[in-house]
């Protein structure tokens, strides 16, 4: 069994990071978009938002690098579970406020992907990162 940890902890941390590279990327080629979509959350002043919009996708990337390389994954894993956690707090808060916004996680201004359909997908990420993160070291 212990093998088959092994391969599905290398599967996990390699597609996190992937994602998280591709995401990040997305963002940095469109930032001014992209702080129109952290502005659509209404929680940041505008300054704020523009701060958001410069630093997080930068994050983003660092943290996918360091997952498909394995250098530091554990770091790496323990700082997108956050993130995911945090993203789906900031989702669960436009449902309970009944704003209707696109989440802003992938392509600006694409298809709309409802907070439901967001906070699923921040789970199921969430959960990929801790496995990853406790698997780390072993």
């Amino acid at each position: 069994m212990e093998p088959v940890k092994k391969h599905l902890t290398a599967v996990l941390r390699v597609g996190l990071g992937a994602l998280f590279l591709y995401a990040g990327v997305i963002k940095i080629i469109t930032p001014a978009a992209f702080a129109g979509s952290i502005a659509n959350y209404q929680v940041l002043p505008y300054a704020g938002n523009y701060l958001v919009a410069a630093i997080l996708p930068w994050v983003e990337v660092i943290c996918g690098a360091l997952l498909v390389t394995g250098w530091r994954a554990r770091s790496a894993a323990a700082l997108v579970a956050c993130m995911n956690a945090f993203f789906i707090v900031l989702l669960f808060s436009t449902v309970v406020r009944g704003l209707d916004i696109d989440c802003g996680c992938f392509k600006q201004g694409g298809e709309k992907t409802t907070a439901w359909t967001a906070i699923f997908r921040d789970t199921m990420l969430l959960v990929a990162a801790v496995f990853v993160y406790r698997r780390g070291t072993k």
